[in-house]
């Protein structure tokens, strides 16, 4: 009776043990969520595609300049319909903000970025009414490989970007989620 007790009592140990194992795995799981690849041309425009976990191409966006350094990026969906725009303007102190519209023009948000003393960009996301999305904050390593990682507005991580360049200058990013059925980005 001892013994079945002592068994009864390592089987439980045993289980709640693998249970604490499996919920911490799933607690910091991500998921693939897509990929970006970017390539700029002679002229510094820059077009990116943007493919989902499958390789299937979700949409493109493509980036100007204009003369006084005000970047415009059309957004168009796999079919080529422009679903949205965003402008980033840059102040005198090198912070940007940049005000996302959708296809008829109307403010859906806006991200405000920084850079500290770090050399990390540091971006604020709110809404159409001025209420806070989320942020974000992005790290750059000796090579030039950037991490971005997504908070909500509660803190809460919910993903993260990983870019690196090839020898050709092309860009290549990696999204993962938090989440299996949301993605990290938006238009």
């Amino acid at each position: 009776m001892t013994t079945t007790s002592n068994n009864s009592k390592l089987m439980k140990k045993l289980m709640m043990t693998l249970m604490a194992v499996v919920f911490a795995i799933t607690a910091n799981a991500q998921y693939d969520v897509g990929t970006s690849n970017t390539s700029t041309d002679y002229f510094g425009n820059s077009t990116t595609t943007h493919r989902d976990r499958y390789g299937n191409t979700t949409g493109t966006s493509t980036s100007s300049t204009d003369y006084l350094g005000n970047t415009t990026t059309p957004h168009r969906d796999r079919y080529g319909n422009t679903i949205g725009t965003s402008t980033t303007s840059t102040d005198y102190f090198g912070n940007t903000t940049t005000p996302h519209r959708d296809r008829y023009g109307n403010t859906t948000g806006t991200a405000k970025s920084n850079t500290d003393y770090f050399g990390n960009t540091n971006t604020n996301y709110t809404d159409s009414y001025g209420r806070s999305t989320g942020t974000s904050t992005t790290s750059t390593d000796y090579f030039g490989n950037t991490t971005t990682t997504y908070r909500n507005q509660y803190g809460q991580t919910q993903g993260t970007s990983t870019s690196s360049t090839d020898y050709f200058g092309n860009r290549n990013t990696q999204q993962r989620s938090n989440n299996s059925n949301t993605s990290i980005w938006t238009w």
